[in-house]
């Protein structure tokens, strides 16, 4: 992928998972990547496993920072003299019964999942309409295209990613900028196991809704999505299945409806709500 060759970018979340694979993945496409986590030691390790013939640096960003991430767009663009690529991957998930969310829960998952893309946003997409270029790429899921309870924070906070991506990009096609929106079905990697309430089980939650005991591979994903870029896509639905669950969702969204009532219903039967506080 040349058209990767000297690209200046950032990915927040990029100690694991698919903030990760993307910073390896843009380092063997020749880009120079600022690999940006809340934890700066799995930052240091992307940074350092990324090989190519591009670079890769680590830096300890937390997105609901918006002074942080602003910080982080500054130092690259006062390097480079301009930033080509911003990934606003960093997110969080509460799985369970939505009346065991506490206010607080609440307030985190929109401040991380909503807020710190939003705060990519502002800081990186004033300088690409005065460059005339750029990409802004902001990870939603199918939770964003299609909706399930027992991960209802979650699927608000991605509805909302999915809906400024495509607005967003109505106005950044004036100005030479692309924005994607990231829409997988659930990847392999450590969100899975983690933000759980009660008895709620994610990788069973997820396994049954997907129909596989197989998650999709991050690596793979980050493939697709440098794929996107070039494109110059609005989404990325990956992989078939989930792009074939878009498209139910969009002809029959009264069936899907129901048929999501009776998932979650079988889901509670099977691991019943509790009290019980969170598990991480």
């Amino acid at each position: 992928m040349k058209s990767f060759h000297g690209k200046q970018a950032i990915v927040t979340g990029a100690g694991s998972g698919i903030g990760a694979a993307l910073a390896r993945a843009l380092v063997a496409a020749g880009a120079d990547v600022v690999c940006a986590d809340i934890d700066g030691a799995a930052a240091e390790r992307t940074a350092a496993e990324s090989k190519g013939p591009g670079t890769a640096r680590a830096a300890r960003v937390d997105v609901t920072d918006a002074a942080a991430v602003q910080a982080a767009v500054d130092d690259v663009v006062a390097r480079a003299g301009r930033i080509d690529l911003i990934f606003n991957n960093a997110g969080i998930t509460w799985g369970g019964d939505t009346e065991l969310l506490t206010l607080e829960q609440w307030n985190s998952i929109i401040d991380v999942n909503i807020r710190g893309v939003v705060h990519g946003v502002a800081a990186a997409y004033p300088v690409m309409v005065r460059q005339g270029s750029g990409h802004i790429i902001n990870t939603a899921s199918m939770a964003g295209l299609a909706a399930a309870g027992r991960i209802t924070s979650y699927v608000m906070t991605k509805h909302a990613i999915v809906g400024l991506s495509l607005a967003l990009r109505t106005e950044a096609a004036g100005h030479g900028v692309g924005v994607l929106a990231i829409c997988p079905t659930a990847v392999e990697t450590p969100i899975l196991d983690k933000g759980w309430m009660g008895d709620f089980d994610g990788r069973e939650f997820y396994r049954v809704g997907q129909g596989s005991t197989k998650f999709y591979d991050a690596d793979r994903l980050a493939a697709q999505t440098l794929a996107a870029i070039e494109r110059n896509r609005a989404l990325l639905v990956a992989p078939r299945r989930a792009y074939l669950t878009w498209l139910f969702a969009r002809l029959a969204p009264g069936l899907l409806q129901r048929l999501a009532i009776g998932f979650v219903a079988k889901q509670r039967a099977a691991h019943p709500p509790t009290t019980e506080g969170t598990r991480v």
